[in-house]
């Protein structure tokens, strides 16, 4: 693909907007989905839209960060810095980045009912998974694993947070829910859990039978992706949980 081109002189088959229709938006690079995005080239050489989407990723790459990480967190100022993105680019590429981090957003007034790792993580994802410092949540479930609530309780630094189980089951006795799930982030993307993390769900495990309200896992969220310390581990076999 040769990026001084107008996407118009590509050939069909090449073009970011017709290859999302026929493949679809997963199979697509980060280069055209920007593309898609910024429509048109601008400056900076005369660029297309791709050579122009592959140049945004490049500058942030200077971050020393993966380049869509920073593309999470950059706002409007920034990336008019990049020649060739003006108001209208960058607005366009925030609101983009935004929606998506919305897409995962839970609704207060959707009965959402939780039943695998999955969709805790999609529920807990806005709040946990793109964040650059570490967070720790409870989900409250009632009987049925319908979600009543959910809560970020603390939130620490680039590398660790501090959480009491007293918190957590204070907050969930509160909401009057019968089940619970935990979840915090790492914010390095590296998703196995610290011994910290197997002390403290072993803890929360010994207070979930004694005070008889089910703690049915605890994920580690970050970089996309999710894991669930009751499928990885041997706690819950340890500490079974009387569901």
């Amino acid at each position: 693909m040769t990026y001084s081109l107008r996407i118009a002189d590509l050939p069909v088959s090449e073009r970011p907007r017709e290859r999302l229709i026929a493949v679809g938006a997963k199979n697509l690079s980060e280069t055209e989905l920007l593309a898609i995005l910024i429509n048109t080239g601008q400056t900076k050489g005369n660029l297309s839209a791709i050579g122009l989407a592959q140049h945004i990723l490049q500058e942030l790459g200077k971050y020393k960060r993966v380049p869509l990480d920073v593309l999470r967190d950059v706002n409007p100022h920034e990336l008019m810095r990049i020649p060739g993105i003006g108001p209208a680019k960058a607005s366009t590429i925030i609101a983009a980045v935004e929606l998506g981090k919305r897409t995962f957003k839970f609704r207060p007034n959707e009965r959402v009912t939780v039943d695998s790792p999955a969709s805790a993580a999609a529920v807990l994802s806005h709040d946990l998974m793109w964040q650059n410092q570490e967070r720790f949540a409870v989900l409250m479930l009632d009987v049925k694993n319908h979600l009543l609530a959910t809560k970020v309780l603390t939130i620490g630094t680039a590398t660790e947070t501090l959480i009491h189980p007293r918190e957590i089951f204070r907050e969930t006795v509160r909401q009057g829910a019968t089940k619970l799930i935990i979840a915090h982030n790492h914010p390095s993307g590296n998703l196995e859990p610290s011994p910290e993390d197997i002390y403290l769900t072993e803890q929360l495990l010994q207070g979930a039978q004694y005070l008889d309200i089910p703690l049915l896992d605890h994920l580690i969220l970050g970089n996309g992706d999710h894991q669930s310390l009751r499928q990885g581990t041997d706690l819950w076999e340890r500490y079974p949980q009387g569901e």
